[in-house]
């Protein structure tokens, strides 16, 4: 069955509204994870099933004020893992970074002592595999439990990380659970993040197609046409709904 942004429920808390005492699976949504859903169907009950779905990209945002006019804040990946660490920071809670490489997540966890001192930073670095073992995974969930971290961030790319948490959500002793994907690589320093001004103006992705475009092109030039297509088949039966009840 087509995918339609109707079916996803997007959230329009600002993250200071986040409750800290319940538990939170909380993911985002961009033009290409939207794209993904149409053949992923694990993947799309996976979002629709989180606690909290963030608008990842104006591309989201504007699609949602045209088809319902519901105004959504724009909230990357990035801008949840900043507010959670200034929150924890003021705390003196726990995180735990699950996924990446072992140097990467060094690289984290010294960046962090510096600008985050009170807080108590954990990790693991999982196979880098399709699929994991029951055993692999039950190292995962033992190595997260065994910290009880008030944030459990994931990052093993879309969409594995958002099926990942889905999947093993109630297992996982942790307060919120955000699948934030390349933000590990953004604070490591192995990849770049777009300059403020741009992500300001909704063109992150354009950064991000100039500096990989043999790995980019495919996601943001094509990717960003089909879900213009979908948008727009979206409206159209959304008016004939109206015009035909």
């Amino acid at each position: 069955m087509l995918s339609l942004l109707s079916d996803f429920n997007l959230s329009d808390l600002s993250l200071s509204q986040l409750s800290t005492n319940n538990k939170l699976l909380i993911n985002t949504l961009n033009a290409h994870s939207f794209n993904t859903t149409h053949y992923d169907v694990e993947f799309k009950i996976a979002l629709q099933q989180s606690n909290v779905l963030l608008s990842d990209g104006i591309s989201i945002v504007g699609a949602m004020r045209l088809l319902t006019g519901q105004r959504l804040r724009k909230i990357a990946g990035a801008d949840l893992f900043f507010f959670e660490m200034e929150r924890l920071n003021v705390i003196g809670g726990k995180c735990f970074f699950l996924g990446s490489s072992d140097k990467t997540l060094h690289t984290i966890q010294e960046r962090a002592a510096n600008e985050y001192p009170k807080v108590q930073v954990y990790s693991y670095s999982p196979p880098y595999k399709a699929a994991f073992s029951d055993e692999e995974n039950k190292i995962m969930i033992d190595a997260v439990n065994a910290v009880e971290p008030d944030v459990l961030f994931i990052g093993m790319t879309a969409p594995k990380q958002e099926k990942w948490a889905f999947q093993h959500f109630d297992q996982l002793n942790a307060t919120h659970i955000g699948c934030i994907g390349a933000v590990f690589d953004f604070y490591a320093g192995t990849v770049n993040r777009a300059p403020k001004w741009m992500i300001k103006i909704g063109l992150e992705w354009f950064y991000r197609l100039v500096k990989e475009p043999k790995r980019m092109w495919r996601r943001y030039l094509l990717g960003n046409l089909k879900f213009i297509g979908y948008v727009v088949r979206e409206k159209w039966m959304i008016r004939k709904f109206k015009n035909h009840p």
